[in-house]
């Protein structure tokens, strides 16, 4: 028996997402806080100018490779759904949920739930009551490890994240409104920090200690594998920029958001891959002149000590004395309003397509009378509020304790785990392109064999790296993603006693 189609009389997803709305999801969900912090990091872990440049080409790169890859899978299968419809039709129904599950788990919520917190903790720096340390209920610890809080700021990233659910509920109308405003706002805003950056902070000797030296690793140096620094040379810089990735790539994600969306975007067999091209190059130009910018106003090793890593706050004070951590926090705060608008519209998607092949909560399969799924953005809307409360605790050598977020650590985990199932999806490619040929493909993946073999072999090379000298950060993820074959065989029980069955996306 097929799947049981949605009755004519029931809403249907509306296509109405032009190129331009599509290009501003893909920058705008891409857009976030991690540019403004990641290079701090980066700076430790590589240790010159010169090599945190090449970390983010690398990132480059990768990204802009995966997303001319997926352009082709898009146009074969331009349906809500994206990367796990691509998985399930590609791999199996088991690879495409496990996805999904990931994605659910923890990708999408805990990403929405730290953008909310980076929204919040912004907007104490212009409002000084918005406090993490002012709380309506103090951290509750639940043994040595964890604890629970209720602050200030915890409210008001849970009030961000109910107002861009309300307004997604009401449907693509109000969305994409809210998201092309922010995406221009803060494309306009990293533009103006690159290059107020870099002729109003410019410093002729900062540029002359980083860029007549760009290659010695110099400074305060992070460990990247037991008792490995860069200096550990030549195998210590390599696993150095191996493991740099999992910022720089972080800061540079969620650009396959577009794809969930396929099914609302006008002509998609040509608008998705266009706009996958379009929003990742536009925002690699942008990170990469940043960091340019940083590197003009900062001496590296002062990147490397910025206290929070608030590397963009540094430089705008350079650029603009006594004003810098202000300018810097209104535009944070477009950017992470913007970032969560997006994937908060888009992750919704991909649960309406888990939903109507059985293997998700079946409300989140129907759309309201607005036309979207909005069972599926309160599902999303609540597990993401859940993260934000949960904290870690750690506990110094002099006994004082400082607070972290649970979903920080779970993200962690999850980098390795994002980067195996963009692995599997540009794998895809190849499968499809031997098992299905006689499916029509109005854009085919630009380079290729080459061009997605090399993005296959370069992440494949990063992932070895870092579940070798980053086990504490990477096998976890692998756990996370394997706590999904139970669930997935569940799921599917109860779709066949129901009666339903795949529908092959490419043949609908």
């Amino acid at each position: 028996m097929m799947r049981v189609r949605t009755m004519s009389t029931e809403p249907k997803l509306v296509r109405g997402l032009g190129l331009l709305d599509s290009t501003m999801i893909v920058a705008g969900s891409m857009i976030g806080s991690g540019i403004f912090l990641v290079s701090a990091d980066m700076a430790r872990q590589v240790g010159a100018p010169g090599w945190l440049l090449v970390a983010w080409i690398i990132t480059g790169l990768l990204t802009i490779t995966a997303a001319l890859s997926y352009g082709e899978l898009a146009t074969m299968m331009p349906k809500a759904g994206g990367q796990y419809i691509y998985l399930r039709e590609a791999l199996s129904p088991l690879w495409g949920f496990l996805y999904g599950w990931t994605l659910f788990a923890v990708i999408q919520a805990g990403t929405i739930a730290a953008v909310a917190i980076g929204f919040a903790r912004y907007l104490g720096v212009l409002i000084p009551s918005v406090s993490e340390t002012t709380y309506l209920v103090a951290p509750i610890h639940l043994g040595s490890t964890y604890a629970i809080s209720v602050s200030v700021v915890q409210l008001v990233a849970v009030a961000m994240i109910i107002v861009l659910t309300w307004i997604s509920i009401y449907g693509l109308h109000w969305g994409k409104l809210v998201q092309n405003l922010f995406t221009f706002a803060k494309i306009g805003a990293l533009l103006a920090l690159a290059l107020f950056g870099i002729v109003l902070g410019w410093q002729a000797d900062v540029v002359a200690a980083n860029f007549s030296d760009l290659w010695t690793v110099r400074g305060t140096l992070q460990e990247v594998g037991p008792a490995i620094t860069a200096l550990t040379v030549p195998f210590g810089l390599f696993i150095a920029l191996c493991v740099s990735q999992t910022n720089s790539l972080f800061a540079a994600d969620a650009w396959n958001m577009i794809t969930f969306t396929a099914g609302e975007v006008k002509e998609p067999r040509r608008n998705v891959p266009l706009s996958l091209a379009f929003g990742t190059i536009i925002v690699i130009g942008l990170y990469l002149l940043v960091n340019v910018a940083y590197l003009i106003t900062l001496p590296l090793e002062t990147m490397q000590q910025v206290p929070s890593d608030l590397v963009a706050s540094a430089t705008a004070e350079v650029a603009f004395p006594g004003y810098g951590a202000v300018l810097m926090a209104i535009v944070i705060l477009i950017a992470t309003f913007g970032c969560n608008n997006g994937l908060i519209l888009s992750g919704a998607r991909a649960y309406y397509a888990m939903a109507q092949d059985g293997l998700f909560f079946r409300a989140a399969g129907k759309l309201n009378r607005h036309c979207a799924p909005a069972w599926g953005l309160i599902i999303q809307g609540a597990w993401s509020i859940f993260f934000v409360f949960p904290r870690t605790v750690k506990t110094g050598a002099d006994g004082t304790i400082s607070y972290g977020n649970l979903y920080g650590d779970l993200l962690t985990y999850t980098m390795s785990a994002a980067i195996i199932f963009y692995i599997l999806t540009i794998f895809g490619v190849f499968v499809l392109r031997r098992r299905r040929p006689d499916i029509p493909r109005p854009y085919k993946a630009w380079g290729y064999p080459w061009v997605p073999a090399s993005y296959i072999v370069l992440a494949t090379i990063i992932l070895i790296v870092l579940f070798v000298y980053q086990p504490a950060i990477t096998w976890p993820g692998l756990i996370i993603i394997l706590t999904g074959v139970p669930i997935f065989y569940y799921w599917q029980f109860t779709a066949r006693r129901d009666g339903i069955q795949l529908v092959n996306a490419m043949e609908e």
